[in-house]
């Protein structure tokens, strides 16, 4: 009963994200463009589709994406995250503080 839990509380964390990720950033109830008056027309659908379809779009690409990649270890990871994303990371920064002093000045 702990393994059957374990994974469906991995499953609803699965759906909160999702959900969660359309809310946030992919209009949550509102059909795709709204301000494009020529797919108006897409109005007819009522909204609740509209959100649960991009809530299922999101748990095909996380589940897609977590049986196309392999999984790594954490040494692994420590070593993605030390050499590489925190040296882009502190690059980023200085690439924007000097875009900015470049845009202003």
């Amino acid at each position: 009963m702990k393994f059957a839990f374990f994974y469906l509380a991995e499953y609803i964390n699965m759906l909160v994200v999702s959900s969660l990720a359309v809310i946030f950033f992919f209009g949550g109830w509102l059909r795709p463009f709204p301000n494009v008056e020529f797919l108006a027309f897409l109005d007819l659908v009522p909204p609740f589709f509209w959100f649960y379809g991009k809530v299922l779009a999101f748990i095909f690409v996380y589940i897609w994406f977590r049986g196309t990649f392999p999984r790594y270890r954490f040494d692994q990871l420590m070593q993605i995250g030390w050499k590489w994303l925190l040296p882009l990371s502190l690059a980023n920064v200085v690439a924007v503080a000097l875009g900015v002093l470049l845009l202003k000045g």
